[in-house]
């Protein structure tokens, strides 16, 4: 066979390949492990799956899938307008967060520019970066979170853009309302500051960002959210951005024809009006993170306390307990491509899902009896 000789770009040589949690089926299909008898809590997923308004939604809408979607996902943008009060202009929708993130590596970076991120951030982020060429300065975190005041320092002339998750994936770690205004006022207007928000909903009070944007008294602030955590609809790929209109039409220009499904539109826009569904997924949340938070306390193991739906906790060898956990049909999440090889991440189940969980990581550890 002859070799591929188109030549690439040279920068990409070295771009690592993002690894996502791994699937049930290739988990049972590996280790021979029926389907039905593997949980997966690795990526951050709702335990109890969409709403039932948004599956009929999606199989209504799957009688005309023959037709291309809305391109400008009017009704769902118009409904988001109206739950966050805030002018269509200033919202946009995207595949998934990560489609807004490639965006903005399109509007603002290259070869002469760089990004600030935290120690521990979403790994996305600094892949993106490389994409274009860009560089990215880590600034230590401070007990695994950000250290904000640090991050407004090290913004320099080339810096085109911050990066802030809130909570922050993967440690869970919370900035108070205090240190981000702090942050969001030292940050100068010709730097993008990008708050992910994609675990927001999860918060009892969240730092509400939304009148910066409403007075334009921050027009550089992004805002990043999902439909994939607490609205279930991880496998449909729903992510938006709301921002300054002048920064939104601009990333209109950068947005491929019909990125947002006709399914995935449907899906999302029956889940916001299901409030019920998303307040059985807090419930279920808080009672799973109190859950494993107090099991880690009992047998004296370390973790983050975490304000998002998973937990950040240290087994000593991460892959070893990881692999031993998959051979029990538990898929978690290894932390060594975040440098913390000693950890594992674990999403929030139901009840019965974090109870096997907790029994099969005992059992790795040795720590049954």
């Amino acid at each position: 066979m002859k070799s591929f000789q188109v030549p690439t770009q040279g920068h990409l040589n070295s771009l690592p390949v993002y690894q996502p949690g791994r699937p049930i089926e290739e988990v049972a299909r590996e280790l021979g492990i029926p389907f039905g008898d593997i949980i997966k809590l690795a990526s951050n997923e709702n335990p109890l799956g969409p709403s039932e308004k948004a599956l009929q939604a999606i199989q209504k809408a799957a009688r005309q899938v023959h037709l291309y979607p809305d391109g400008n996902a009017f009704y769902l943008k118009q409904c988001m307008s109206e739950c966050l009060d805030i002018p269509k202009e200033s919202i946009i929708f995207s595949n998934g967060s990560n489609e807004l993130i490639e965006w903005i590596g399109h509007l603002l970076l290259d070869g002469d520019s760089n990004i600030v991120v935290s120690q521990y951030c979403f790994a996305i982020y600094p892949i993106v970066a490389a994409m274009f060429g860009a560089k990215t300065n880590t600034v230590r975190a401070v007990d695994y979170g950000h250290d904000l005041r640090a991050m407004a320092d090290a913004v320099d002339e080339r810096t085109k853009a911050v990066f802030v998750a809130n909570p922050n994936n993967p440690t869970g770690t919370l900035a108070s309302s205090e240190e981000v205004m702090a942050f969001l006022d030292r940050i100068p207007d010709h730097v993008l500051i990008v708050m992910d928000e994609a675990y927001y909903e999860f918060l009892p009070q969240p730092t509400d960002l939304l009148p910066l944007l409403r007075d334009g008294g921050k027009p550089n602030l992004f805002l990043m959210r999902t439909f994939s955590k607490i609205h279930g609809l991880a496998g449909l790929r729903v992510g938006y951005g709301i921002g300054h209109r002048d920064f939104i039409q601009v990333m209109e220009k950068v947005r491929q024809p019909f990125n947002v499904n006709a399914l995935a539109q449907a899906g999302a826009l029956a889940a916001l009006g299901d409030v019920d569904h998303v307040q059985r997924t807090r419930e279920i949340n808080q009672e799973g993170i109190e859950f494993f938070q107090n099991q880690f306390d009992t047998h004296g193991l370390e973790y983050v306390p975490s304000h998002a739906n998973f937990v950040l906790v240290k087994v000593g060898e991460g892959k070893r307990v990881f692999e031993e956990l998959q051979k029990q049909g538990v898929i978690t999440r290894p932390m060594a491509g975040y440098q913390l090889p000693e950890w594992i991440r674990i999403s929030i189940g139901t009840s019965s899902e974090n109870e096997r969980c907790m029994n099969a990581l005992t059992k790795a550890l040795g720590l049954v009896g």
